[in-house]
């Protein structure tokens, strides 16, 4: 899977607008994330598929800062269970990796930016 980090105006309809400009194309962001700085948004958007996304967001005018495979984890039944977060975060920072980006997606799954995805998949995989 892929994060897309698009540029918005900080503005009413623009994020209505990228959402409408994906379900033309028919893609569905299964994960979304919006952090506001002064003038602008910084939106990651979970996707499948990078390039039809990024050719249907360049068409539409809005501009791809960066793009980046992200490790999805599906947390299941664990969801809203107090700790969860915590141990999974420990794993992957007592495996040397930093964890830059997290944010929810659709179907009980968490998005995390790390920067190694080989040894976050590996401490998560040990039980």
């Amino acid at each position: 899977m892929k994060d897309l980090t698009v540029v918005l105006k900080n503005q009413p309809g623009i994020l209505a607008d990228m959402g409408e400009a994906l379900g033309k194309m028919g893609i569905n962001m299964e994960g979304l994330c919006g952090i506001p700085l002064k003038n602008e948004a910084f939106v990651h958007i979970l996707v499948e598929d990078e390039t039809t996304t990024r050719w249907a967001l360049e068409e539409a005018g809005f501009e791809i800062r960066a793009i980046r495979e992200v490790l999805v984890v599906d947390v299941g039944q664990s969801v809203g269970k107090p700790g969860t977060g915590g141990r999974m975060a420990r794993k992957i920072g007592d495996a040397g990796v930093n964890i830059d980006l997290i944010y929810f997606a659709e179907n009980n799954r968490v998005v995390l930016g790390v920067d190694n995805l080989e040894k976050a998949r590996a401490a998560l995989a040990k039980d």
